[in-house]
């Protein structure tokens, strides 16, 4: 069986489709029909139902995608073995994360590991969503709350502080905030609901706050607006540093704590490469939170 092809077969099964997995491998979607042609002749089986929804594996595909995942762990921790990965850590990873997170943390913390090395290539995906791992959309991803199902390992990396926020001149020019009640009469800043991913990301609801004037799925939109004196929003005090002139408001009565999770495929944990990246990302990440909330 011809290593190349279950690689085709691997990113269909991951992407249920044959152009996305063609852009994942850089080939045309042509060429990867014919690949998945010549694997199923080849095992004598079908590997795919086409559907309206894209390509869903038969019960042959769902038998050889645990062979073919095993292969494809062999093959990496061949490659890390030959590299000689007691040296610099080298090579392309992906982090996904919240774009609050990857705006604000992940920046200088990924800086600070690619001073040390300096072969390595990181690409963060800031998405405000929860990533897919056995899809491998990313090689490891940050959360804001453990996930209940999968294949999956975490590790809590570290916790992290909210508070009420708004720009010194927005506070100067409209009504004094001195009780959660006085929200009523200003601009409020936060997530639209219906788009808010994760319970944890519901601030504004655990306090009884239910309008919201100026709304954004993205924490990155909700802190611009808060910065430039449109309203008072939630505000990661890790953030705060980034926006000159930011307050916090009503700290005795409104305080939360999140807390971030790395999150890697279960089968990851063999790859020495990967094992030592997020070891380094954890402790950057937990310093960097450590060094901006000081600031506020």
């Amino acid at each position: 069986m011809n290593w190349d092809d279950l690689k085709v077969f691997l990113a269909v099964a991951r992407f249920e489709s044959l152009s996305a997995a063609g852009r994942e491998l850089r080939v045309d979607p042509a060429t990867v029909g014919r690949r998945i042609a010549r694997l199923e002749e080849e095992l004598g089986a079908p590997l795919f139902g086409k559907s309206p929804q894209g390509y869903a594996m038969t019960d042959a595909g769902q038998r050889l995608l645990a062979h073919a995942e095993r292969a494809e762990q062999a093959m990496a921790g061949a490659v890390e073995e030959l590299a000689g990965q007691a040296g610099d850590l080298s090579g392309q990873i992906r982090i996904g994360a919240p774009d609050g997170c990857a705006n604000y943390l992940l920046p200088q913390v990924c800086s600070n590991i690619m001073d040390e090395n300096p072969n390595l290539e990181v690409q963060i995906v800031a998405l405000p969503r929860v990533f897919n791992l056995s899809k491998r959309e990313a090689d490891m991803a940050i959360g804001v709350s453990p996930p209940a199902a999968g294949r999956l390992t975490v590790q809590k990396i570290t916790d992290y502080k909210l508070h009420l926020a708004a720009a010194r001149q927005y506070l100067i020019k409209h009504p004094k905030i001195t009780r959660i009640e006085d929200l009523k009469d200003h601009r409020v800043i936060g997530y639209i609901p219906d788009l808010i991913f994760d319970k944890e990301l519901d601030y504004l609801g655990e306090v009884g706050i239910d309008l919201v004037n100026l709304a954004s799925n993205s924490v990155s939109v909700q802190f611009n607006w808060v910065r430039n004196a449109c309203g008072v929003g939630i505000v990661h005090d890790f953030a705060i540093p980034f926006g000159r002139g930011i307050r916090k408001v009503l700290t005795d009565e409104l305080s939360l704590t999140r807390s971030f999770y790395l999150i890697r495929h279960a089968d990851d944990r063999r790859l020495e490469r990967l094992n030592r990246f997020a070891v380094l990302l954890g402790d950057g990440l937990r310093a960097e939170v450590a060094r901006l909330e000081a600031m506020t």
